[in-house]
């Protein structure tokens, strides 16, 4: 932040330097009486960055509510792949092992949601839930090649399972850099400031006008707050994905 605070300070010096030196050197033709063309400048450079920081900051959140949406795919695809390749074996192990796999997916429709939305990170027991599949899958033997087989392809999709969770949980933290949020705030203030620096008169059509533009600032800042963190929020990744594997879990059945 330090650094930031320094290269914006040496920036305005240099540029002010600059122009008074300049100043010096151009031709009196090139004068002009007033300032309204500083003016028109610096707010056409407010507008722009303002609208540079906005762009940036939306490609950057909805990015990342893409990827968080994409894990929860593949990880719903995985449980389903699990789910499948347990169907194929014998009793007892098929319904045990179909039931965690149900009793886990359960788990983080009902229960994990409700705690990244309200914590931040993933729920310790559905964690457990999925320790205690692994292991139940990990511990079936059988001299049946068959069944050997089809106890691998349940250990790879919870190895796709885990994987896709991990990515969860760090979609879970993910957010804005601060410095987009320093610029973001930095340029909205410049930009509600706006109509004051460019010495626009009080009037009831400047009021109204002035008061649209917050309007349309203070969309702006709320949509970015919404995509911020992809599951927590007013814009949180749905579940639809967990939904139709349990769907397809009662269509296996």
């Amino acid at each position: 932040m330090a650094q930031e605070l320094i290269i914006s300070l040496v920036a305005a010096a240099l540029a002010m330097t600059v122009f008074v030196a300049g100043d010096r050197v151009r031709p009196e033709s090139w004068r002009q009486t007033g300032d309204e063309a500083a003016g028109t400048l610096v707010l056409d450079l407010i507008k722009t960055f303002f609208t540079a920081v906005v762009a940036f900051v939306v490609v950057i959140s909805w990015q990342q509510y893409q990827n968080a949406r994409n894990h929860t795919i593949a990880e719903s695809k995985a449980l389903v792949d699990t789910y499948w390749a347990a169907h194929a074996m014998p009793a007892p192990e098929k319904l045990r092992i179909q039931g965690l796999v149900r009793d886990y997916t359960e788990q983080v429709v009902g229960t994990e949601w409700a705690v990244m939305d309200r914590d931040g990170r993933l729920s310790p027991d559905t964690q457990k839930s999925l320790d205690q599949l692994r292991d139940a899958v990990a511990m079936l033997s059988s001299p049946d090649a068959n069944v050997s087989e089809l106890r691998a392809e349940a250990m790879a999709g919870l190895d796709r399972v885990a994987q896709a969770r991990q990515d969860r949980a760090l979609d879970t933290r993910e957010g804005l850099p601060g410095f987009l949020y320093v610029a973001l705030i930095f340029g909205t203030l410049l930009l509600l400031l706006s109509p004051v620096l460019s010495g626009v008169r009080v009037t009831r059509r400047s009021v109204l006008m002035t008061g649209l533009l917050g309007v349309v600032v203070g969309s702006a800042l709320l949509q970015i707050h919404n995509l911020d963190h992809p599951f927590s929020g007013g814009n949180i990744v749905s579940r639809d994905a967990f939904d139709l594997a349990l769907a397809r879990f009662e269509q296996i059945s």
